[in-house]
């Protein structure tokens, strides 16, 4: 898995449904590995869904984790430009969330 440390909402998942827990935790396993598209493409890609689903606190979240695997402020920023081209100006003021620390 990809991400270190368990974001919040994965604890609560985890403390009070440990059997959603557990299928939540496989299908990112199973996911969130190299293949045809690599995990720091996955992980924009996640990032742009969390824009088109107005998702501030988890396109800044994801943001994070892309650097990580050594995504691009440029790439970051490629990245909202698909989500206005998909889902018009509200994905991106959402994604401007992927910056909020560089401010």
């Amino acid at each position: 898995m990809t991400t270190p440390k368990k974001a919040v909402w994965q604890s609560i998942i985890e403390k009070h449904s440990p059997k959603l827990w557990k299928e939540i935790d496989n299908i990112e396993n199973m996911v969130m590995v190299e293949g045809a598209l690599s995990v720091k493409t996955k992980v924009l890609m996640m990032m742009l869904c969390d824009c088109l689903l107005a998702h501030p606190d988890g396109v800044a979240g994801i943001a994070g984790r892309a650097r990580s695997l050594g995504a691009s402020e440029a790439e970051i920023a490629e990245t909202l430009a698909v989500a206005l081209f998909s889902g018009g100006v509200p994905a991106v003021v959402t994604g401007a969330s992927a910056f909020k620390d560089e401010e």
